[in-house]
Order: structure tokens, then C-alpha cells, then sequence
């Protein structure tokens, strides 16, 4: 028992020292190793109650990993944390026992292929359903690893998820191999296997970032505002005139006469907007009062919006009940405004689990009443559009307004590169989780998109860190939490389409398939045919 305990520990430690933004993510390539000897040395001794000890043991390894990364979440609500905590464990736990019952009906090689199919389908899922949570998906892991992973503007994230199980699994077979046999050519044999493995993805990484040059590009002149206010204590206490205030005097001071886009944060103007008198709104007059005297600047920020509803014919399922015969839309929503008065609005459709959209609702809400998850965002239902919409600048330039969670979404960002986009610009307020790990992870994850779909990001978050990166993933400048002030970057305009924008989450389509395959095979032979 003791030396399960310790392998299940393990392996949570090494995946937990694995992750950004302060770890290593060589470690994911061993990490799951304890484990999988753990379950293997279960289902060898036939042990009675075998799926129960995989499914705790495995629970504990992945509560440890979800516990060390995401804590954070504990300052926003402690609730919100804990449950987070416990359901994604508790879901990555029956992974590990599906694996388990039908690794005893096929070959190791088959229930390697299984196991793999299956996570990835599981991430997969992260990314689609109402409780997605897609943070700790093994992709994401490389972000603070840029050069070693230029080739996901191939296969996305999903490609990072399929090298770590390739190389864990690869690893294990050995280590199954040598304990039976005793012979080092095993040894030696997986250490040059790994080395390849693990370095020619590198080296060819590494080849492509050297290659790539933006420099005869035209540039995007942007000004990235952070007013650096408290949500807690500040935000929701000020309203827009204070706010625009601010905004203007961060602009005055660096606005130039080439600025192209000034970027402010998500639900910058927080005071609540009914969308019909939006033209009219302090919101608006203020955008264009601080790019005043300034007709080739366009303003993009964040605003809440909402819209009355009295006619039941024109409720959805995202609308808000407030009493017989009165609705209202909740929208997060970004904005861009020009000197030619040509209004773009966006409103957010990746929606923070539980603070934004409460999931299953019909199910879960006699249970829980109205307790919200609250992992950073503003309290309420909101309304989403269908599309990814793309805002013009003045000079034609098209950029995608992605607002805070949706960022963390591979394939979802590249439907505003689909649609056109030339540049990301990122609005978010990552303060609900204080100087923790979580706004720097939120800011590591942005380099992801930039590779995936070789575009700058622009980033303006209330309190930090706001930044600019590269379409190779590199940061040019930022600006630390809890600093008010302003950046003015040139980043470069790339028009190029990657693989991955064309055909997307491809890795994971491909994996459901075979996963399906797999259940077939070993479910119609008997359990000796092997």
C-alpha cells in the first residue's frame, strides 16, 4: 500500500512541477509512468476491489495536480475552487478505471492506443461542454516553452497532449521490459528512443522559429491601456465617467500620431449599458473623447451591456427572469469606436463556468440554488452571439476582440483568423485571483494562439499583465500586475492561414475515432484472444 501511495504521489508532484508558469515540462514526459506501474501492478495481481484501488489512488494523483496548478481560484471563491478541484479529479479518475477494466481484453499496445484516444477525447470535451474547463488540458504546458513547440501551428495543443502519452507510454513499455528481463540494451535502447523523441520535435522547433521573420510585415501601432482597478474594492465603485478618466489620461500620455488601436480591458465601462442607447452612453462618449484630436486611433475596450425583454417570444435560453412579463440579456461585450463613427460590437460566447453561464441548469439548480462557481467575471447568465466577429480599423485592418476565458480556447480563436483576423487583441481582468499563478498562466496560454495561428497578440488586462507578443510567441513587452500605466508597440500585420487554422482540433476528431475503434475491437473477442 505504502508504495502505491507513493507512485499515485508521484505522479501528481511531477505533473503539478510541470506546469507554468514556474515549472518544467520535460517532467510530463515521465510523469504518468508511477501511475500507469501503479494500475499494471493492480491488474497483474488480479486484486480484489482492483477498479476501486486504481480509481483512489489515481484520484489522489490527480487531485494533487489540479490542487498545486489551480488553487488559485481560491480567491475568487473558495467554493468555485473546491469544486473545480474535485470534479476535474474526479473525472480524470474514471479515465484512469475506464483504461483499467479494458486494458485487461487487449494487448499493451492496444490499451496504450486506448488510453491515449481516450484523454485526448476527454480534452476534447473540456473544450465543448457546459462545464469546460479546459486549463489543465497537457498542451498548455509548453507555453512557457515556446521555442520547443513552433509546430503547432500544425496540430494545436492536441499535438503537445499526444507527445507527452507517446513518450510515457514508450518510456514504461521499457521500464516493464528491463524489470522482466534485467537487460540494459533495454536501457539503453529507450534512452536513445526518448532522446529522438523528445528532441527532434525540439530541433525542428527550433529550425522553425529561427526561420520565420516578420520584420517586412506591416506593423499595428497599439496602445495597451491597464487602469489597474481593484475589482473588488474599486471596479464595480467607480463608475464610467471616473473610469474614462483615466483611460484618457493613460492615452494622452503616449498616444502618437501613428496609433492605430488603443486597447483597454474587459467590462472597462462596468456600470451596466442597455444596448439600445449605447449611442448615447457614457461608454462611447468617452472612447471617442480620448482618441479625440487623434482621426486615425480606433478605441477597443469592454462594456456591459444589457437588453429588456417584454415579449416572451423573444426570450432564449441564456435570458434572465425578473419578474411576469420582464426579462433582460446580460451581455460581456467588447467595443471599437472611430472618429467616422462606425460602432463594432462583440459580445462574449466562451462563458466562465458558473459566473457567466450556469451549466445544466434544469439539473443541477434544484440541487445547488443559485451558489455560483465565480472563477473571475462578473455574476450573472449571459447571452452569446453565434459568430466570431472581426472589427475593421479604420485602415482596414481587421482585428479579433477575444475576451478573457475565450483566449484558453485553441480551435474557438481560430474562427476569428477564419473570419479574417489579422491581429489578436485580448481583453481580460484577471484580478479576482490576486498575484497568484492563474493571470500568469492566462498570459502564458495567449502565446499558444499567437503560434497556432502566427498572429500578434495585443493584451489589456485591468490589473496585469498586459502584453504584446509576436506570431512566434515571444512576449516584445509587458507591463507587471498591479501597475498602472500604458505600452505602445508595433506588432507585426500577418495575413498567413496555418494548418491548424484550416483544419483545427483534427488530432482530436482522429482520436474519437479510434477510440470508438478500440471499444469495438475489444468488445467483440474474447478476453484470451490476445
Amino acid at each position: 500500500m505504502i508504495k502505491k501511495l507513493i507512485a499515485s504521489g508521484l505522479s501528481g508532484i511531477l505533473l503539478a512541477l510541470a506546469w507554468p508558469t514556474y515549472g518544467f515540462p520535460l517532467l510530463l514526459f515521465i510523469a504518468f509512468i508511477p501511475l500507469l506501474w501503479l494500475e499494471y501492478d493492480i491488474r497483474q495481481a488480479e486484486e480484489k476491489k482492483g477498479g476501486l484501488q486504481v480509481f483512489l489512488y489515481s484520484y489522489l494523483t490527480f487531485f494533487i495536480w489540479n490542487f498545486v496548478t489551480t488553487s488559485w481560484l481560491y480567491y475568487s471563491t473558495p467554493f468555485g475552487m473546491w469544486f473545480a478541484v474535485a470534479v476535474n479529479s474526479l473525472l480524470m479518475s474514471f479515465i484512469f478505471l475506464i483504461y483499467h477494466f479494458l486494458a485487461k481484453r487487449v494487448p499493451f499496445h492496444i490499451s496504450a492506443i486506448f488510453l491515449t484516444s481516450l484523454w485526448i477525447s476527454f480534452e476534447n470535451l473540456h473544450l465543448q461542454w457546459e462545464f469546460s474547463w479546459p486549463w489543465l488540458n497537457l498542451g498548455n504546458a509548453f507555453s512557457e516553452y515556446y521555442h520547443w513547440i513552433q509546430w503547432y501551428e500544425f496540430t494545436g495543443t492536441f499535438g503537445g497532449t499526444l507527445w507527452v502519452w507517446i513518450l510515457n507510454f514508450i518510456i514504461f513499455k521499457s521500464v516493464l521490459l528491463y524489470l522482466q528481463h534485467k537487460d540494459t540494451a533495454i536501457l539503453r535502447g529507450v534512452a536513445i528512443k526518448a532522446l529522438l523523441l523528445i528532441g527532434v520535435p525540439i530541433g525542428i522547433s527550433y529550425y522553425m522559429f529561427y526561420q520565420l521573420s516578420y520584420e517586412d510585415e506591416p506593423q499595428l501601432e497599439t496602445l495597451i491601456l491597464q487602469p489597474n482597478i481593484n475589482p473588488y474594492t474599486e471596479k464595480y465603485n467607480t463608475n464610467d465617467r471616473s473610469i474614462g478618466e483615466v483611460l484618457n489620461r493613460l492615452t494622452q500620455e503616449k498616444i502618437s500620431p501613428t496609433t492605430e488601436l488603443v486597447l483597454a480591458p474587459e467590462t472597462v465601462f462596468a456600470d451596466g449599458t442597455e444596448l439600445s442607447q449605447w449611442d448615447f452612453s457614457f461608454g462611447k462618449n468617452l472612447s471617442l473623447k480620448t482618441i479625440n484630436g487623434h482621426p486615425q486611433a480606433n478605441f477597443l475596450g469592454g462594456i456591459s451591456f444589457y437588453e429588456k425583454i417584454t415579449s416572451e417570444e423573444n426570450v432564449q435560453k441564456q435570458t434572465n427572469f425578473v419578474k411576469e412579463g420582464l426579462w433582460y440579456n446580460d451581455y460581456n461585450s467588447a467595443f471599437m469606436v472611430n472618429a467616422k463613427d462606425e460602432d463594432q460590437i462583440y459580445h462574449k460566447s466562451k462563458l466562465v463556468v458558473g459566473v457567466e453561464n450556469f451549466p445544466y441548469q434544469s439539473v443541477l439548480k434544484p440541487i445547488l440554488g443559485d451558489a455560483m462557481i465565480d472563477l473571475g467575471g462578473t455574476v450573472a447568465m449571459k447571452t452569446t452571439q453565434k459568430d466570431r466577429e472581426v472589427f475593421n480599423t479604420l485602415q482596414n485592418h481587421r482585428i479579433a476582440p477575444i475576451i478573457c476565458y475565450e483566449s484558453v480556447y485553441g480551435e474557438y480563436v481560430t474562427g476569428y483568423v477564419r473570419n479574417e483576423a489579422q491581429v489578436l487583441a485580448i481583453i481580460t481582468n484577471d484580478a479576482w485571483w490576486g498575484n497568484t499563478q492563474g493571470h500568469q498562466q492566462h498570459l502564458s496560454y495567449a502565446r499558444l494562439r499567437a503560434i497556432e495561428n502566427r498572429r500578434s497578440v495585443v493584451r489589456s488586462a485591468n490589473t496585469g499583465i498586459s502584453a504584446a507578443i509576436n506570431p512566434k510567441g515571444e512576449i516584445i513587452e509587458s507591463l507587471g500586475y498591479e501597475k498602472q500605466g500604458s505600452l505602445l508597440v508595433n506588432v507585426p500585420i500577418v495575413k498567413k492561414i496555418t494548418f491548424y487554422v484550416k483544419y483545427g482540433d483534427y488530432i482530436a476528431r482522429i482520436s474519437l475515432f479510434m477510440l470508438i475503434f478500440v471499444l469495438l475491437f475489444a468488445y467483440t473477442r474474447r478476453r484470451g484472444e490476445v
